[in-house]
């Protein structure tokens, strides 16, 4: 058997276990939002109750959407503010072994922003720039409680599915706590405790000077020792995965081998970036009575994955002409690891880049012009291919509203979804959650490719600094937080724009789809009849994949030539 079909052979394999998880994840998600008591429910109401008790939040009063946003959004405005706070006096504060410097005022704003709104976009070396307490108290607060908010949110749209005649889609309060406690500590305990087992590092010590145990000459100084960074790791790379954060204990970030280790790791990490976008998906089936629902968009989900990660994998394996003429067989594996395989780091990449974890285990750089097109697309979409926890999911049923809308256009009926009555209000809002980002992304890229200091921190010329530049704005405006190497985006231009792309491509979308939860959440209930659409059918399932395939193109396409498509015909001639 060839190593290829091995390494594909695994692929299907780690598939199969994440199938096998969303039924029971998606289930117990489904209990905990709807207030049902669980396995976890002995251990953990008594904290929960005590957290109600101390902030005096009410577990029966409900909020309606106005209020559920406001929540949401001062919240996240505290949060911010606390961790500029503490990027700015991390030298005053204790657990720095190493004594770093605090972050300039620019770079803690766009750090600060880049964390609350779970990009973890990163314009600093990690192991260089952060202390344990800013990883810890900082970095690692902000990845469970964005991911919770994301969480919250999608919650709330799917109340507003399934109640009729109702002003209150629950209470952010509630769910954010729920969300947290219940599900994403104990996944990232149990995580973290896998990860140790293959070898991720979790201590508080000073970066450790070791002996060389053969001497290498680099250039005129012959080294004895090396430096190696430590710190708490394990603790921050699982709620890092399970979140869709992203953000790097360390700059090499999954492709340092203290962050992923062994190909065992690498697959795991890939499962754990997959396993809540994906459950999602049930849970919404469950709480709106119809779990095919559900099922119909992990279908479009999965398709569109497989659908992305083939056409990597051949970009790849085809490799650069130019390169083969040498001599050099075995397709592109420059940026890749050789720990892991060239399949292993595709599958990686499109995982990363559907969802919006951003978390890397190869240079996205080094891919082919059609390669990079691939992550670059996939971002630019709004990662609705299983997505980030909550955001993609809600996003998904944006792109599902607007085909219903579209295809109830096409019978001349008015459009429903699940039982509620989609009018101009939910057309608008779907807009906006579907089209904010990308195009704040095409605005911010021609400002930056007329702009003397942002041209100015481009690597590379041409067609792919062009690429670079467009995956830098998508990345923060989908809150991703991967990146094109090549671009110095530690300058003024790129920290301050690119705070303002994460903020309103994360909280525009977010406050549209709670407005939009209101609004259905108000409307009856309308039996399906006839003349309704199934949305639970195979034919549908297409008709989506279709909708979301035609409005990137739409959206995209003329940037995508400008970008990876004119630099692949120019290789290939």
């Amino acid at each position: 058997m060839s190593q290829l079909l091995v390494e594909l052979v695994q692929v299907a394999f780690l598939l199969l276990i994440l199938l096998a998880l969303i039924k029971p994840l998606g289930s117990f998600m489904a209990r905990v939002y709807q207030g049902e008591r669980t396995f976890l429910t002995p251990l953990v109401a008594p904290v929960e109750n005590l957290l109600y008790r101390i902030s005096g939040v009410r577990q029966d009063e409900e909020m309606g959407w106005q209020r559920y946003a406001w929540s949401m959004l001062l919240f996240n405005l505290v949060l911010f503010a606390g961790l500029f706070v503490l990027l700015l006096t991390q030298h005053l504060l204790p657990l720095n072994p190493q004594k770093l410097p605090p972050f300039t005022w620019q770079l803690a704003l766009n750090t600060a922003v880049s964390f609350t709104t779970n990009t973890n976009w990163q314009n600093y070396s990690g192991e260089q720039a952060a202390s344990y307490l800013t990883q810890m108290a900082g970095f690692g607060l902000h990845n469970f409680v964005s991911a919770a908010t994301g969480m919250a949110i999608v919650i709330a749209l799917i109340r507003g599915f399934s109640r009729r005649r109702s002003a209150a889609i629950g209470n952010f309060w509630v769910d954010l706590t729920r969300g947290t406690l219940y599900i994403l500590l104990p996944l990232s305990l149990v995580a973290a405790i896998l990860l140790v087992s293959q070898g991720v590092i979790q201590n508080l010590s000073p970066h450790r000077t070791v002996p060389l145990l053969q001497a290498s000459r680099y250039s005129q100084q012959e080294p004895t020792a090396v430096r190696l960074p430590m710190g708490p790791v394990a603790s921050q790379e699982s709620i890092k995965l399970i979140g869709t954060n992203g953000g790097g204990f360390f700059n090499a970030n999954s492709s340092h081998p203290f962050e992923n280790p062994t190909p065992l790791s690498n697959g795991l990490e890939i499962l754990l970036i997959l396993l809540i976008p994906a459950s999602l998906t049930y849970t919404f089936g469950v709480m709106v009575g119809n779990t095919r629902q559900g099922w119909a968009l992990l279908g479009v989900m999965t398709f569109l994955l497989l659908l992305c990660f083939s056409v990597l994998q051949g970009a790849e394996q085809s490799g650069n002409p130019l390169i083969a003429k040498l001599g050099v067989v075995g397709g592109n594996m420059e940026g890749k690891e050789l720990r892991f395989g060239m399949v292993a780091s595709n599958l990686f990449t499109v995982t990363t880049t559907a969802t919006s974890c951003g978390a890397v285990n190869s240079m996205h750089d080094s891919l082919t012009p059609i390669g990079g097109l691939i992550p670059l697309s996939l971002i630019l979409l709004g990662e609705i291919v299983f997505g980030g926890v909550g955001s993609g999911l809600y996003t998904m049923l944006a792109f599902a509203i607007i085909a219903v809308f579209v295809s109830g256009l096409m019978i001349g009926r008015t459009p429903e979804y699940l039982g509620k009555k989609i009018e101009l209000q939910e057309m608008w809002l779907s807009i906006i959650t579907i089209l904010a980002a990308g195009v704040m992304v095409l605005i911010l890229s021609g400002i930056a490719m007329i702009t003397p200091a942002a041209v100015a921190s481009m690597a590379n010329p041409g067609a792919h600094g062009l690429s670079e530049v467009l995956y830098a704005f998508a990345s923060m405006a989908n809150n991703n937080g991967s990146a094109f190497a090549g671009l110095d985006g530690n300058v003024p231009f790129y920290n301050l724009l690119g705070g303002l792309a994460m903020l309103l491509g994360r909280y525009l979308p977010a406050v549209a789809i709670l407005a939009m939860a209101g609004s259905l959440a108000e409307k009856k209930y309308i039996p399906p009849s006839l003349g309704t659409l199934p949305t639970d059918k195979p034919a549908f399932a297409f008709w989506l994949t279709l909708v979301i395939l035609i409005v990137g193109a739409l959206t995209f396409f003329p940037a995508l030539a400008l970008g990876p498509i004119v630099e692949q015909l120019a290789m290939l001639g």
